[in-house]
């Protein structure tokens, strides 16, 4: 029996530098390597994503370990959704249009201080854009969301048949532990991201392979931060 300890990303940076973790981000990461420490929690085998607050992430948390990088492991590139969709969006929803621009408006204040608001929250045209990606509702150019499920899948799949026994890290993002958490319970469709939603920065999930059997056993954990100062969600 292996377990899979899916690992999101700490905080990272401002939207205009997403792919970078803030000081809190690494602070959360290395407080989930002091307490894998302090639980005896070994890992047989470690994975990230190619992304660079997956590779900082991991390299928070296990400092002494080898890891494997597999792009298939990458979060879904949300800007370039932004680049194609949003257009369209505005064009035919108001509401959007004016949420959009109000969004545009408050990452020019912020004149990218970290703690801002607009840095550390899903907005509403957030969940509108991605909701029309998820839906496949306008033509896209990139990775589509039925094709960014099959690479998740097949990014599990490779941790699977690598046959590990103990445990394996794997660092990642949101989203897809959201579909690897619903894959476990057979949710095929875009309800996989009701489960992305929640996860805090630098939580775990955790799934427990037996042979083909893939379970959830524990979802979006941090019994590691205690301060609900230093719980969050972007």
């Amino acid at each position: 029996m292996s377990v899979l300890y899916l690992v999101r990303h700490g905080q990272a940076g401002t939207r205009e530098n997403y792919d970078s973790l803030s000081d809190l981000g690494r602070r959360q990461a290395r407080l989930l390597g002091e307490y894998f420490r302090e639980q005896g929690i070994r890992f047989a085998a470690a994975y990230s994503g190619s992304l660079e607050r997956q590779v900082a992430t991991a390299a928070e948390v296990l400092p002494d370990s080898e890891i494997a990088v597999d792009a298939g492991w990458d979060e879904f590139d949300l800007s370039h959704v932004y680049s194609e969709l949003a257009p369209r969006l505005a064009d035919d929803d108001e509401q959007f249009r004016v949420q959009y621009e109000q969004m545009q408006r408050d990452i020019e204040r912020s004149k990218g201080a970290h703690h801002a608001p607009v840095h550390r929250k899903w907005n509403d045209c957030d969940k509108k854009c991605v909701r029309a990606w998820v839906e496949g509702r306008y033509e896209y150019s990139g990775e589509s969301w039925i094709r960014f499920v099959a690479r998740i899948d097949e990014a599990l799949g490779r941790v699977i048949a690598a046959a590990h026994d103990g445990n394996i890290a794997v660092f990642t993002s949101a989203t897809p532990i959201g579909i690897a958490a619903a894959k476990t319970l057979e949710i095929a469709d875009g309800r996989a991201m009701w489960l992305a939603a929640v996860m805090f920065n630098a939580s775990f999930t955790t799934l427990r392979v037996h042979g083909d059997e893939v379970r959830l056993f524990t979802l979006n954990a941090t019994p590691h931060i205690s301060e609900a100062a230093l719980r969050t969600f972007r």
